[in-house]
């Protein structure tokens, strides 16, 4: 085993650590911030506590939708940039990395306008049932955020790519600074100024603000295997359009529908017919459950993120054999880093949930709904959410899409609609929607954990009938990492 195991070394132990830990740093900062912006909102003194609280998980899940198409266009980016890196060709790697950044942008911004002119109709469409109170702050609040996607899409863009070459430190100090400005800004503006919903969506976008430019400025540094070269002349290249389009157009509809299937259940519960125990106390409840459970997935979304490179990056050396050595340490890394990460927000809830500002009923419910969700997540997260990253930096883009819509489809919705409402007089309230989301898990590590095993992967990889990994191999997996080596920092 041993043996087998000082084969490769195209990623040594010290070289992960370094790549996944500023990763999860900065998941955790990103992800906690949710929580945070919550928990700082329903103290406002303008409005009530359950309302805004509402609003801000109901906004925050169409944000959610869109933003989940740049991190799209991000995995993209960083797949195709990991894959040219491991090959040696990083001018290849350069010219996609700008195509990327440029592509983001335009889109970013037509979808900025048009969130902003439709800001009360899509609210409407998805969440049109809900109090008035509770429309006017989501109101309010998207379209604030609305102004941010630009800089959501820049900074995903840019972090993806400095990712891939190894860089993840620098997307750790702007998710820092970031973090400390996003609380800093809510704080001023929800207490001081009074500003209630609209203070959180402020702080929000002068947080964002920061980190892409930040980035960006990394990006373009000489000491760069990858530049953004900003003022160098531009122009759109079809073939490498279309390469990223193969990526992120797949990953773009499996996150898309994810969220919307997210979005949907949360629409069970917060329209009338399907109170039990009353709206407010079902609507808070869920929406305190899935910030708090935010915390239990930061460590796996980090090392999630870090298998697009690390996957990625073997992929580009053409050996079969150390694509799979790879696949197996990020998973055994998955597995440990969400259990440690799964036990302690187990053992934190009892804490959190006593600082939120709602009612004891609604408590009591998020309580039951996170040792649920938490139980399941022990077992089937490093499955159904790590080996689909496994999978992507394969370019197995096609089947991962659509197994994750089927996935959804079916038990996030499908079974969450019938556990909720009227008609099959189950209603569950937003337990039926936990019992949805936990079963979407199961059946995606079923699906995902087959497709591993079965091998078909390797077709899209290009690994299908692979050369021995002989002297060649080894040479140029030498000289990638003695690259990163130097580059380093």
């Amino acid at each position: 085993m041993e043996k087998t195991a000082s084969k490769y070394t195209l990623f040594t132990g010290k070289a992960l650590f370094a790549l996944i830990l500023p990763i999860v740093v900065e998941a955790a900062l990103s992800q906690s911030l949710g929580m945070i912006d919550g928990l700082m909102a329903s103290y406002a003194k303008s409005g009530a506590g359950d309302n805004i609280l509402t609003a801000i998980t109901a906004v925050d899940q169409i944000a959610s939708l869109i933003t989940q198409l740049f991190t799209a266009f991000g995995v993209g980016g960083a797949i195709i940039t990991s894959q040219f890196l491991g090959a040696g060709k990083t001018e290849d790697a350069n010219k996609s990395a700008k195509q990327l950044v440029v592509l983001m942008l335009i889109i970013s911004l037509g979808v900025t306008a048009l969130c902003l002119v439709l800001n009360h109709q899509i609210v409407n469409l998805l969440f049109g049932s809900a109090g008035s109170e509770t429309l006017e702050n989501a109101y309010i609040y998207f379209f604030i955020i609305s102004a941010s996607f630009p800089f959501v899409a820049v900074f995903n863009s840019c972090a993806a790519i400095l990712r891939a070459q190894r860089k993840s430190m620098n997307t750790m100090l702007s998710g820092i600074i970031s973090f400390f400005l996003n609380i800093g800004f809510n704080a001023l503006f929800i207490y001081a100024f009074d500003m209630g919903i609209a203070g959180v969506a402020l702080g929000t976008l002068i947080a964002r603000i920061f980190p892409a430019f930040f980035t960006a400025f990394l990006l373009s540094r000489k000491g760069n295997l990858v530049r953004l070269r900003i003022f160098e002349k531009f122009r759109f290249s079809g073939k490498q359009i279309k390469s990223i389009l193969k990526l992120a157009v797949p990953s773009g509809v499996e996150n898309s529908f994810f969220q919307l299937g997210k979005i949907l259940v949360i629409s069970f519960i917060t329209i009338e017919i399907y109170q039990v125990g009353g709206l407010n106390i079902q609507s808070a409840a869920n929406s305190v459950a899935y910030n708090i459970n935010t915390v239990s997935s930061i460590v796996g979304n980090g090392i999630n993120t870090a298998t697009l490179t690390v996957i990625g990056q073997a992929v580009g050396t053409g050996s079969i054999e150390q694509v799979k050595y790879y696949i197996k340490k990020m998973l055994v890394i998955n597995y440990i880093g969400n259990a440690c990460c799964v036990a302690f927000t187990f053992a934190l809830s009892p804490v959190l949930l006593n600082f939120y500002n709602i009612s004891g009923d609604a408590r009591a419910v998020a309580w039951k709904c996170l040792i649920l969700c938490l139980s399941f997540q022990f077992f089937t997260y490093p499955l159904s959410f790590g080996l689909p990253s496994v999978l992507k930096a394969n370019s197995d883009m096609k089947y991962v899409m659509v197994a994750a819509v089927f996935s959804m489809v079916t038990m996030r919705v499908g079974l969450c609609y019938i556990l909720t409402c009227d008609w099959a007089g189950i209603r569950l309230g937003a337990m039926g929607l936990w019992i949805g989301m936990v079963s979407d898990w199961t059946v995606r590590s079923v699906l995902f954990g087959g497709r591993l095993l079965h091998g078909k992967w390797k077709k899209s990889s290009g690994l299908l009938k692979p050369p021995e990994y002989g002297e060649s191999e080894r040479l140029a997996e030498i000289a990638v990492a003695e690259i990163f080596k130097d580059r380093q920092g």
